[in-house]
This record gives C-alpha cells, sequence and structure tokens, in this order.
C-alpha cells in the first residue's frame, strides 16, 4: 500500500454522497408490507443453520454530539432493568424459530452495552445461552465506552464469555474531546486494553473518527501516538458524517469548527498511511488489522465478509438482531424492528416481537449483492465465477452498470477484462462509489441526499 492510493482530484471529484453497503438493498428500501409471516418464511426457506446474534443496547449515560446511532441519555440503571424484561421477551418469542441453528457469533453494540451492570449483563448472557445453542468456538464480542467502567469490567466480560472488544476513542485532544461531549482519559484507555489482554481478551479494535472539530494533523499525530501506545489488534477508521438536519445533538457543533474538504482528506491520508507505517494492513474501506489477525489473512485468502457489523470472517451466518432498531438479515431478507423504545415496548407486549419493516430480497438483488459485496472486501470481481454461480452472463446481465464503470477506467481506478473487474490501488478509498454503479436503487437518484458522503 502506498501513496498511490491518494489523488486529492479524483478523491474531491467523486466526494458525493453514497451508502456504505452494509446491506443490500440498503435500509431505505424496507417497508413496512413486510410481515412475521415473512420473516418466518424467510427462516424456513434459509439453507442456513448457522447464526450471528446481534443485541442493542440503547442507553448511553451522556450524549456524544458527533453520534448518529439510535440511542436514549439517561443515568438511570433501572431503565435499563425495564429494557431487559423486553429484551427478554423478544429473545423467548424468537428463539423456537432457530431451535436447529448452532450460534456462532455474539455481538453487542448501542448506544453503549457496557452502560449495563455486571449482574445485568450476566443476566443478559444467561438469557442468551439458555435460549439458543452456542458454538463451543463462539466469537463473543461487545461494544466499549471508556468513560464509565472500572478496569475489573474487563474481568467480568471475560468470566461470562466475551473474547473481542471494541474501544470508542474516536480522538485523544481535549478540545476535540470537549466540542464532541466525550472527555476521557488516554491513560486509562492504554490500561483497559493491557487489563484485557493480560485476562485473555483475544482481539482489541479502537474506533477513531477524522473531521471531528477542531482536528488538524498535528492535534491528529497525537491520537496516532496513542494509537501507538494503546496496541490495538484491529482499527476503525471513520468519516464524520456532519448531518444536523437530521441528528439535532449534531446542531451542537459549529460549522467553522470542522475541517474543510480538503483538510479532512488531509486527515484521513494522514491516518492510513500512519497506520499501515505501524504495521497494519488496510482491510476494506475503512479497517486496519495486524497482518495476523484473521480479517487480514481472510482479505488476502479473499473470504472476507460485510454487514451490519462492518467486516467479519462470519458471513455464511444468518443474522437475528434483537432489541430496538436492530436490523436482522435471515435467508432472502432483511428486516428491521421498531426505532423508539414506547414502540418497540408495545410491539414486544402484544406479538412478541417487535418487526416493523423489511423486504424480501430477490434474485437480482442476491446478484447485485454477491458483486457489491466481493468488491466492498476483496476489490476484485472474477466474472466467470459469478456466472457460473447464477446461471447468468455476466457481460450481459450488467451490460448497462459496466458502461457506468467507464468514468472509472478513463481515471484508471478500475480496469475490466474477459475475465474480471479490479479495483486499482487509488480506487479504493472510492469503493463505495464504484458499487453504486451496480446499485439498481440508486438508478432513480431518489435517495442519494440520505447518505453520507464517501469522504
Amino acid at each position: 500500500m502506498s501513496s498511490k492510493m491518494f489523488s486529492p482530484e479524483l478523491l474531491s471529484k467523486y466526494n458525493v454522497s453514497g451508502p456504505r453497503y452494509t446491506s443490500y438493498p440498503t435500509a431505505l428500501e424496507f417497508h413496512s408490507d413486510f410481515s412475521e409471516n415473512d420473516f418466518v418464511q424467510a427462516v424456513e426457506n434459509s439453507e442456513n443453520n448457522n447464526l450471528s446474534l446481534y443485541v442493542h443496547v440503547p442507553f448511553c449515560h451522556s450524549l456524544c454530539y458527533y453520534c448518529g446511532c439510535n440511542k436514549i441519555v439517561t443515568r438511570h440503571s433501572d431503565k435499563a432493568d425495564e429494557y431487559l424484561d423486553y429484551l427478554f421477551k423478544e429473545i423467548e418469542s424468537r428463539a423456537p424459530l432457530f431451535k436447529s441453528h448452532k450460534v456462532k457469533q455474539l455481538h453487542w453494540g448501542g448506544g453503549t452495552p457496557t452502560f449495563l451492570t455486571k449482574q445485568q449483563i450476566s443476566r443478559l448472557v444467561d438469557k442468551l445461552k439458555s435460549s439458543y445453542d452456542f458454538d463451543e468456538q463462539l466469537e463473543m464480542s461487545i461494544e466499549i465506552d471508556p468513560r464509565e467502567i472500572e478496569l475489573d469490567l474487563i474481568d467480568h466480560l471475560y468470566e461470562v464469555g466475551f473474547n473481542r472488544i471494541s474501544i470508542g476513542v474516536q480522538d485523544v485532544d481535549t478540545k476535540v474531546q470537549k466540542a464532541i461531549n466525550r472527555e476521557q482519559s488516554t491513560e486509562f484507555i492504554i490500561d483497559l486494553v493491557q487489563r484485557a489482554k493480560a485476562v485473555g481478551i483475544s482481539s482489541v479494535n479502537i474506533d477513531l473518527i477524522y473531521g471531528l472539530p477542531h482536528q488538524t494533523p498535528e492535534t491528529f499525530a497525537n491520537t496516532i501516538a496513542a494509537v501507538k501506545l494503546i496496541d490495538p489488534d484491529r482499527i476503525s477508521l471513520f468519516s464524520y458524517a456532519h448531518l444536523p438536519s437530521r441528528f439535532a445533538a449534531q446542531r451542537k457543533i459549529r460549522d467553522q469548527w470542522l475541517p474543510n474538504a480538503e483538510q479532512k482528506l488531509t486527515l484521513m491520508q494522514y491516518a492510513i498511511e500512519s497506520f499501515l507505517d505501524l504495521g497494519y494492513e488496510f482491510i476494506g474501506m475503512d479497517h486496519f488489522a495486524k497482518p495476523n489477525d484473521e480479517l487480514a489473512i481472510a482479505q488476502r485468502e479473499g473470504k472476507l465478509h460485510r454487514n451490519f457489523q462492518g467486516y467479519t470472517t462470519l458471513g455464511e451466518c444468518d443474522l437475528l438482531a434483537l432489541g430496538v432498531s436492530s436490523i436482522s438479515a435471515i435467508g432472502q431478507s432483511f428486516s428491521q424492528n421498531s426505532k423508539t423504545l414506547k414502540e418497540y415496548y408495545q410491539a414486544v407486549n402484544e406479538k412478541g416481537n417487535a418487526l416493523e419493516k423489511g423486504i424480501a430480497t430477490t434474485i437480482d438483488d442476491t446478484i447485485r449483492a454477491h458483486v457489491i459485496k466481493e468488491l466492498m472486501c476483496n476489490f476484485s470481481i472474477n466474472k466467470i465465477s459469478v456466472s457460473a454461480l447464477y446461471n447468468i452472463s455476466f457481460d450481459d446481465y450488467f451490460a448497462d452498470d459496466l458502461l457506468s464503470l467507464n468514468t472509472f477506467i478513463e481515471d484508471d481506478l478500475v480496469t475490466i477484462t474477459d475475465d474480471e473487474i479490479i479495483v486499482a490501488e487509488k480506487g479504493r478509498l472510492l469503493i463505495r462509489n464504484i458499487c453504486m454503479s451496480f446499485d439498481a436503487y440508486l438508478k432513480t437518484k431518489l435517495h442519494q441526499q440520505r447518505f453520507s458522503r464517501v469522504i
């Protein structure tokens, strides 16, 4: 990997709004006509009996101004007790549908899963393990906010089975942290990671964001230096999407505090080059991993997958999502739960689940999803294997889509041969744009303004 990736002219030219493709079709295509019967049908028709579980814990102790997640800010831990009561009902209601499935992966996201007390964490783990059949080699991961916990929480997480953690770092500069209302101790994060490795946690990820208020290359250099000290196994580097019209908390961030497009690009380039210099491999479009990490190995072997949790090695699992606003991917379907607590509680009370909308995918969706996933994960497509897999002629099936790749070909971002489509090194940062060429739903151009910018 080299500076060939960075062409300011091209990155500026293609810096439009576009999906992150954690699913295809994207969540914008979900509709309320998708019913519980459709969900049950999708489970029954799925050829998969491996399961990934996602649990959404929506609570946070305080509001991070940059955040666009579905969350509820409260200091009252009893709110979580009430939530768990309803979550347990949903867990029980869904379990019979998956009694022949083996759970390979469990991920807790939010909000802040570590808002839960040790007792609440244990209760939820016990409930899940008594309701579903867990694999002995289970991958269990949890997102951690380092501000409101004690070091020994790591010991408890390991004792109940968690073997992967992800810590929200974002930026270590005090001025930046104050502007986003997320002040935290870098020293504590370093201690937390050391404790995790000492007790036996097998993988530590940290999240960073570029494009935050008051960030400069000078201040971000301190964050990079902190990364070296933290020494995580994986890094997720995200672009801050400033959408104050959609997320009220972002209105507390003034436009004049934000780096402009050119400065933001500089921050991104600096971060990527720094991580590569530290020996990390660039995974997909926004992740980094040490060379011996299974994500890096999967990418080298062309076996990397992508879902609502980002890049993963377990893409062959159906995904059952539990909790408010969470999104499932089962067989030929996607579905989403109610987005507010009030609606979630009411729905679970009345019918045992909170399914609000979804989509049954077509064979065209499946083919396009496969192509987009290959591009997002492996930066190439073998046209012959896709043709054989779906009994199509790739060039005929995608004739219109291939025409829309011409602008990328002219800019030396993509090469097309009789057998392959290959994304050049400098096309990696624009992979979302390239994937958009295969997105049938974007052809109308109606939804583009609802997505974040690519850079």
